[in-house]
């Protein structure tokens, strides 16, 4: 599992064997998403020294990063004047900085680099350390493919706006959506492409928002949506807006255009529940909106 919330503050830099603090590198590479969303891989880092290093899924790599849409020789890192420089290997499936395909390409400190389905955080500069531990709170708390909230982090504040919400008698809506027939995309397009998939759908939804709102992603193709002030009216409203979002317009990505249709359960705030319950029930009305066929609200 992603480093739990508690952990992130005494997190410190992981330096090679013989390195000292005030000698330590001035860059690393820190993994933030490792193509699951509970992968214990992500929080890693790899603190970039010499004049050259490689990226792959060799055993004998630099930084190995053993997942098959990964090339054995994938990319090369290489130290220069200035900083760091990322250069393709002819890799099967492309070397990415902040989502662009690059074939050769200086990172600068806070890029991010993907690697076959794995994303790492280029990090560099003085208050190096100041940096890692930001980042490791951000990986504490969010998705590393999405931005969005992280499943504990989001129960936490459904536990926060529950309450606040029968203290003032405001209603509260919750949206469980789900991406229809993401494994069969998988198996003919790739996991790059499902991934891809996954981060434009937040991408939509969070134009949508409004600045109260807050989205997680729960799970590998699921998000939830709180609503805070939101009626059953209004929830519904815009869990049609958001099935709509997936269903009008194809998710295009290497050339391929690619229909997705989306499923969405609303459940407003009516009882004495705890989180745990309200998300409960949203499932549930997500799993009838499949069972009732798929690319509905229920």
């Amino acid at each position: 599992m992603p480093m739990p919330m508690d952990d992130w503050k005494t997190r410190k830099l992981q330096l090679k064997p013989g390195e000292t603090k005030a000698a330590g590198p001035a860059s690393v590479l820190l993994l933030v998403y490792a193509g699951a969303i509970d992968s214990p891989e992500v929080g890693r880092t790899f603190p970039l020294h010499g004049e050259e290093m490689i990226i792959g899924r060799s055993s004998d790599a630099d930084i190995q990063v053993d997942r098959d849409s990964v090339s054995r020789r994938h990319a090369r890192l290489q130290r220069q004047s200035d900083g760091w420089v990322v250069s393709d290997l002819q890799s099967t499936n492309g070397s990415y900085i902040n989502d662009m395909p690059v074939r050769e390409q200086r990172l600068l400190s806070g890029e991010s680099l993907k690697i076959g389905n794995a994303v790492f955080k280029f990090l560099a500069g003085p208050n190096l350390e100041g940096l890692m531990q930001d980042e490791f709170y951000r990986i504490a708390v969010t998705d590393g493919l999405t931005q969005a909230l992280n499943r504990r982090a989001f129960a936490d504040l459904v536990e926060r706006e529950i309450a606040r919400s029968r203290r003032f008698t405001r209603p509260l809506s919750l949206l469980v959506l789900d991406l229809d027939h993401i494994k069969a995309v998988n198996d003919a397009h790739g996991h790059l492409t499902g991934d891809h998939i996954i981060k434009e759908m937040a991408r939509r939804i969070q134009r949508q928002m409004d600045r109260c709102e807050v989205l997680c992603r729960y799970d590998g193709t699921q998000f939830m949506l709180l609503l805070p002030e939101a009626t059953s009216t209004q929830a519904m409203t815009r869990a049609e807006a958001l099935r709509q979002s997936a269903a009008s317009e194809t998710f295009n990505f290497e050339g391929d255009r690619i229909p997705i249709t989306a499923s969405v359960g609303v459940v407003t705030l009516s009882t004495e529940v705890d989180s745990a319950h309200l998300i409960k029930v949203g499932v549930e009305q997500l799993l009838k909106a499949k069972k009732q066929g798929r690319n509905r609200v229920c």
